[in-house]
């Protein structure tokens, strides 16, 4: 449940950081591919607009595997002889934080990947928008938060 929350305020986030930048800096918000963009046909933004989903879904997977695998260390670790629990203990933390700094770089990048497409989707005009899928898949996401807020207090 936190990854999910975890993952709409990513997403949420970088949406609104792509939107500002777009608005207060146009020049910022062209890439080093301008006529490449330009050109991109609708089909082809469509298709990158998927590759970009699949890359969400496999870092949620992954985010899911390292969970799994740190909770596995921790079981080991606490059902351990009490001479080994502080070698098992520094083993799961270098592990939380090895995870933590790539899972961190990988994130930057795919924020900096998803700003970019959105910038190319408003070259392409609203309507290039509103049918990406990244942003189908995000309808209704304020009324869930606003749920998830209630349930919480």
């Amino acid at each position: 449940m936190k990854t999910g929350t975890t993952a709409n305020l990513f997403i949420r986030s970088s949406l609104v950081l792509a939107l500002a930048l777009a608005i207060w800096s146009p020049i910022q918000a062209q890439s080093a591919e301008p006529a490449q963009m330009k050109n991109m046909t609708e089909a082809k933004m469509m298709e990158r607009c998927q590759e970009m989903k699949e890359q969400k879904q496999k870092m949620k997977e992954d985010m899911e595997a390292q969970n799994a695998q740190l909770t596995e260390q921790l079981a080991k670790m606490n059902s351990a002889p009490e001479d080994q629990k502080m070698d098992l203990m520094a083993a799961v933390l270098t592990l939380m934080v090895e995870q933590r700094i790539a899972m961190d770089a990988r994130k930057a990048k795919m924020e900096e990947e998803m700003m970019q497409h959105m910038m190319q989707h408003m070259q392409m005009g609203k309507e290039s928008m509103s049918q990406c899928p990244m942003m189908k898949g995000m309808k209704g996401m304020g009324e869930k938060s606003g749920d998830a807020q209630k349930e919480q207090k």
